[in-house]
């Protein structure tokens, strides 16, 4: 299944992005087996979800825990220098259109959104899911965090999701950027209602839940630039 999001513009199709996809998932395989390689050696506990058959580290490429303990100890210093859960690392201020009598209250205004933003984030499961992040991106040079609107009654209103890299592929825009992200993972029909309540459900996915609710299928979600939209 793939889900189109309601302000998509027609012309993007829920083929167009299981095509497009389907083109990045083969641009990225040229790169899987030097990922494998080195969840082998840095990460033996997350290296079993980018082999074929998803199966555990090979235990005779680890010869010692030198490569766990450099990449866990430059995980946790991006952490505490980049997006410390101690200290604000972002901030907000008037951009350079404000007229200049309006950028006191403005600057005001936006530090008050600050520190209710900054509130969220400390509520929020952002420092473990970033250190995840900061792990993929130590020793497979890429990451992939997700931020969603939490569930209302939640403590945070923004909740966070390191997508492991086995479910993500890049797309590159014409001038070489990464601004495309295709995510594929399976999911029972139920909680794809919950999740994406406008998705048309194809009548197959249907009639194979009657059968079994606990059936998973295949979602994509692309989150792609606005000028697609």
């Amino acid at each position: 299944m793939a889900h189109e999001s309601p302000s998509s513009s027609p012309a993007l199709a829920a083929k167009d992005v299981v095509d497009r996809h389907r083109k990045a998932r083969d641009r990225r395989a040229e790169w899987e087996s030097i990922w494998r390689e080195c969840y082998d050696y840095a990460l033996p506990s997350r290296s079993g979800t980018l082999s074929p058959a998803g199966g555990a580290a090979k235990p005779e490429r680890l010869f010692d825990g030198t490569a766990p303990d450099a990449a866990d100890q430059l995980a946790a210093s991006l952490l505490a220098q980049l997006t410390p859960p101690w200290a604000r690392w972002f901030g907000l201020c008037p951009g350079t259109d404000a007229a200049p009598e309006d950028r006191t209250p403005i600057a005001a205004e936006l530090e008050r959104v600050a520190a209710v933003l900054q509130n969220h984030f400390d509520r929020s499961n952002f420092a473990v899911e970033m250190h995840q992040c900061y792990l993929d991106l130590a020793v497979a040079g890429t990451a992939s965090l997700l931020v969603e609107e939490a569930p209302p009654g939640e403590a945070s209103a923004l909740r966070f999701t390191a997508v492991p890299l086995t479910q993500t592929a890049f797309e590159e825009s014409a001038s070489g950027r990464l601004d495309t992200t295709f995510r594929r993972w399976e999911m029972p029909i139920a909680r794809a209602r919950a999740r994406f309540p406008n998705a048309e459900i194809p009548a197959f996915a249907l009639a194979r839940a009657e059968q079994d609710p606990d059936a998973t299928f295949a979602v994509i979600e692309a989150v792609l630039p606005n000028h697609e939209d």
